[in-house]
């Protein structure tokens, strides 16, 4: 794919209330994630994940962007690090509880100091 190809105005205009449509259920697990994070990682003694190492919001001071450049910015920096913390998060659990690898070649890269498999059949 060629990220250098930017979508025509039309293209844009089509795609923008799709692309924003899913701030809502993002805000939703936003909240739903923190809460989890919070109550279980206390309970459990696990150590909390530093939300500030994901969600990084800071490319909308760059000055050569137009206001609308820096609110996809910020909309961006928000979604990709919001999920890559949801993900650290559900991985740091799965370490908690079942540090098993899965049977299948899955793309999770997190597993990779589980226990095989096949050592519990």
């Amino acid at each position: 794919m060629d990220y250098k190809k930017h979508p025509s105005r039309l293209q844009r205009f089509v795609t923008l209330p799709v692309i924003y449509m899913v701030v809502l259920p993002l805000l939703f697990l936003d909240i739903v994630i923190e809460i989890y994070h919070r109550v279980c990682f206390w309970v459990y003694g696990l150590k909390y994940v530093v939300r500030s190492q994901y969600v990084v919001l800071d490319r909308h001071r760059l000055k050569k962007l137009n206001w609308r450049q820096k609110l996809h910015c910020v909309y961006c920096g928000y979604a990709n690090g919001l999920l890559a913390y949801a993900l650290e998060i559900a991985n740091q659990t799965e370490v908690f509880w079942c540090g098993i690898k899965h049977d299948s070649k899955v793309k999770q890269r997190h597993q990779r100091n589980f226990d095989d498999y096949q050592d519990y059949m």
